[in-house]
Parts: structure tokens; sequence; C-alpha cells
């Protein structure tokens, strides 16, 4: 998992301290969990943890496909999500299949 921009300096050079980031450009520090997407909610996978973009998260049931006949099996590992607005809050594009949109609720953080 890659380190976010600082929340207040947007300063690129914030490292993990604990349960902590701290940026040294402008000494402000926020927890793991305040980190944010551009639409100022916070994104969790169906065990609570924080999902960001770029990571790569795997599919805990099966899902039909609308429009297609076919199903989207659990355990099906899908890399480098990209966070959105609205009901499904994952973008992403699953090998075989194509673009897609999940919802958080339905999977876990790989």
């Amino acid at each position: 998992m890659s380190v976010p921009l600082c929340l207040e300096c947007g300063g690129s050079y914030a490292y993990e301290d604990g349960p902590l980031y701290v940026c040294p450009e402008c000494g402000h520090e926020w927890s793991i969990d305040e980190v944010q997407t551009e639409s100022g909610a916070v994104v969790r996978d169906a065990n609570g943890a924080v999902l960001n973009d770029g990571d790569s998260v795997t599919l805990i049931k099966d899902l039909k496909v609308k429009g297609a006949s076919s199903t989207l099996k659990a355990g099906t590992k899908v890399k480098n999500i990209r966070l959105s607005q609205g009901d499904h809050n994952i973008d992403c594009k699953i090998d075989g299949v194509g673009a897609m949109g999940l919802k958080s609720e339905f999977v876990k953080k790989a």
C-alpha cells in the first residue's frame, strides 16, 4: 500500500509511523482511518479495511453480471482498483470480463 499525500499541504513525503501518517514538510499528523477519497468518504471493504486507489481486492461471493450470462466467482482477484462516487464505489478492469463497477461490501483487501 502506498502512503497518501498529506491532507494538509499535499506533500508527497509523508510516511507511516505506527497508526499515523506524518508529513515532514508541514508537521501534520493524521490517522490511517482518515485517508479519504476525493469525494470525502472513506471506502471500506467487507472486513472494515480502508481501501485506496491502486489496491488489489478479492471477491468474497459469486456475483452475477447484468446483461451477460457469466458470473464472477468468489476468490477472483482484482488488481489496481479506482475508487469512485456512487452506489458502485469501485471501478476496475477484470481479466476476461472487462471494465466493471463493484460495491465495496462484496470485496476484501488482498
